[in-house]
């Protein structure tokens, strides 16, 4: 996807996270209030801070998708991975968070000699809602996230579904309450801690990896060799490199053509080779060819 579509599709996708977020935080809210219920009061502040995560992001990819200027002549793409990994630092606390609030309402619960009052029905449907809302907002946005292959719009993605996992932590933990089964709460927060963490490290690798200039996949380079390869006057390819720029690419290859061809048909032969590349693959930002002689006499096609 080029470059000015994806940023305008990511934050197409961020203003509607953040207002389902808000309208979802109030109606926890005041679910949580009028049912009693600490732990759907506690999930709507969850939800709350979705919409500074994704805050995060709208800044994040505005940044990156600024033009290049003297002190950054190869833009500033790397700018949504430094987002990235600053949600994925934001999902791990919150991970942890969920699991400590497990364990500590574990053993209060194990200290506490009175039964608490069961919360209404109403934070129940509040959770049921809360899961059903924030999955769908997940895969949503996890699905823009893969046509813009935005590391930032990831990380958001998952923490819409640590907001899911955390609402059927509150789920289990209001039924278990009105079924006299607190344990389900904090055996549910345990469970989904992990969960988080581990997206969280994922998503921090990966964005790692891509300020580092790391290749692209095997697949997604062999395919631009045959494209470089498959181009009029090119009889081989000398060297082939590729490295990621944040969520765009970098392509380096060496061909060899004629060594007996004028100057200016060389210069031909290797923009063709260039337009190919950048036009199948949108997410090239440059293509460099470097032209080297082939003394051969029998040109390959």
């Amino acid at each position: 996807m080029e470059a000015k579509h994806a940023a305008r599709t990511v934050l197409r996708v961020s203003r509607h996270g953040i207002a389902v977020n808000l309208l979802l935080a109030g109606f926890k809210l005041a679910a949580g209030l009028i049912a009693h219920s600490s732990a759907m009061i506690s999930d709507a502040v969850h939800t709350l801070s979705d919409v500074l995560s994704t805050v995060a992001v709208m800044i994040g990819v505005m940044l990156s998708s600024r033009a290049s200027d003297k002190e950054h002549p190869y833009g500033h793409e790397r700018l949504e991975c430094v987002a990235a990994i600053v949600l994925a630092a934001v999902l791990c606390a919150t991970g942890v968070g969920i699991g400590y609030m497990g364990v500590r309402s574990a053993l209060a619960r194990a200290s506490s000699s009175g039964a608490l009052a069961a919360p209404g029905l109403l934070a129940l449907v509040a959770a049921a809602v809360s899961i059903l809302v924030k999955e769908g907002l997940y895969r949503y946005t996890r699905a823009a996230a893969e046509r813009t292959d935005s590391c930032a719009l990831k990380a958001d993605a998952w923490h819409h579904r640590s907001d899911a996992l955390s609402s059927v932590g509150s789920f289990a933990g209001i039924l278990g309450a009105r079924l006299g089964l607190p344990i389900l709460d904090p055996l549910a927060g345990a469970i989904l801690c992990v969960f988080i963490v581990k997206a969280a490290v994922t998503i921090f690798l990966d964005s790692v990896a891509r300020m580092t200039d790391r290749a692209c996949d095997d697949e997604t380079a062999a395919q631009i060799f045959a494209v470089a390869a498959r181009q009029f006057g090119v009889r081989g390819i000398d060297q082939f490199r590729t490295r990621l720029f944040g969520s765009r690419m970098y392509v380096d290859v060496e061909i060899r053509a004629d060594g007996a061809v004028p100057l200016r048909e060389a210069h031909d032969i290797a923009q063709r080779v260039h337009d190919a590349i950048e036009a199948e693959f949108p997410s090239v930002k440059h293509c460099m060819v470097h032209v080297n002689p082939d003394d051969k006499t029998n040109e390959r096609l």
